[in-house]
């Protein structure tokens, strides 16, 4: 027992045939994805209700928001995709029917009669993304031409949406932090010192004008855009000369160079200038974890391609209408744009959406347990009025 309930790990898996291997180690080698999940129950609450949190990549169990609800008597379900803490070769249509696939364990073998998807940061445009094909399937093909098709699969639908911390999607907040400096993808050093936020030498210094911001925006997206046409070349390329090399890894080099972090009047909400919320952007922009580092062709197609992602934040929102969903936002967040929440609740369908604001809340609640209670508060009131809790 922690902190008042119990934590179980699940296994689920099922089977699906691949054309090659894209996961390490067993997960689809053998024709079987398998799926790994923490479940956090309250030791004396019974609950008809799932509170299913999922992120692409990551897997949750251990932040704040979900240990948080699970004590306040909540049925928690921290659900891994088949790319758990490595989104390197990440197909986010596969991450779909791996949610998919959690919420049918969740009613048909662990017996809850409704789930909630709580999409927390990325997995806010997952969930949007993946309500939106179950509620009128589309897609076919992956983005890079290959047949998965989510209109076959069946998809069950959620209950509701949870939408806490969360971005427009990844491909989108890439894009809007990608260094638009970069001019040659093999040599990160050949740069454009008139877009090169970090560099001394340059006349970009905080408070940007508007011509600048202009400019570097278009920048980022030509940027966006010149990867994703190499990525199709090279996969046209490969099918071509065939054999078995199907797919080519490949780095992205500087990855966090958005003007929000330095000038606070752009886009301004209570986030800490000169930060954020993996540190110093200075650092994270040439370091090893930023976002898109490592990838593949097809990867970058699916999950980063500005033009070419099915995971478009407000395109999705707007298939979302059967189900009620609540925005919590954090107003000193540090990962999120202030831009992005607003832009999904005027997109959104659905009738049913309430749009709920944190004041000084950042994007982990880090030493902030107060603006996590009141998180909670908002995820209880809410889940009352719409008879989840405790159904």
């Amino acid at each position: 027992m922690t902190e008042g309930f119990e934590r179980r790990a699940v296994v689920i898996q099922f089977r699906e045939e691949a054309a090659f291997t894209e996961t390490y180690g067993f997960s689809g080698s053998q024709g079987l994805t398998v799926l790994e999940g923490n479940l956090l129950t309250p030791s004396d609450t019974p609950s008809k209700t799932l509170y299913l949190f999922m992120h692409p990549s990551s897997t949750l169990n251990v932040l704040p928001m979900p240990m948080a609800c699970a004590t306040a008597g909540m049925h928690v379900l921290c659900a891994a995709s088949r790319y758990p803490k490595n989104d390197s070769a990440l197909i986010m249509e596969k991450v779909a029917a791996d949610m998919g696939a959690w919420i049918d364990w969740a009613r048909e073998v662990a017996g809850y009669e409704k789930v909630v998807l709580v999409g927390w940061s990325g997995g806010g445009s997952l969930s949007l993304f993946y309500q939106g094909q179950a509620e009128a399937p589309t897609i076919t093909h992956t983005p890079a031409g290959d047949a998965y098709d989510l209109t076959r699969l069946n998809l069950p639908r959620a209950d509701g949406i949870i939408f806490i911390a969360a971005h427009l999607s990844r491909a989108e907040t890439l894009t809007q932090w990608i260094d638009p400096s970069v001019l040659d993808e093999r040599d990160p050093d050949n740069r454009d010192l008139a877009l090169d936020l970090y560099d001394p030498r340059s006349a970009a210094m905080p408070p940007f004008s508007v011509d600048f911001i202009t400019a570097f925006r278009a920048a980022q997206i030509a940027r966006n855009r010149r990867i994703t046409v190499w990525a199709q070349d090279q996969l046209e390329l490969l099918r071509k000369r065939g054999g078995p090399e199907q797919e080519r890894a490949f780095c992205v080099h500087r990855t966090m160079a958005d003007p929000r972090w330095l000038d606070p009047a752009l886009d301004p909400n209570g986030r800490r200038p000169g930060l954020c919320y993996l540190g110093d952007p200075r650092a994270v922009n040439v370091g090893p974890v930023g976002l898109a580092r490592f990838t593949t062709l097809r990867s970058w197609l699916s999950q980063w391609s500005y033009d070419c992602s099915n995971v478009n934040g407000a395109r999705n929102a707007a298939r979302v209408s059967s189900v009620p969903v609540l925005q919590i936002v954090n107003q000193a967040d540090d990962a999120t744009p202030a831009t992005h929440n607003p832009i999904i609740r005027d997109a959104l369908a659905t009738s049913d959406k309430e749009y709920v604001e944190i004041a000084g809340a950042t994007h982990y609640y880090l030493g902030q347990p107060e603006l996590l209670a009141l998180c909670i508060d908002a995820v209880r009131d809410w889940s009352r009025r719409h008879g989840f809790e405790h159904a």
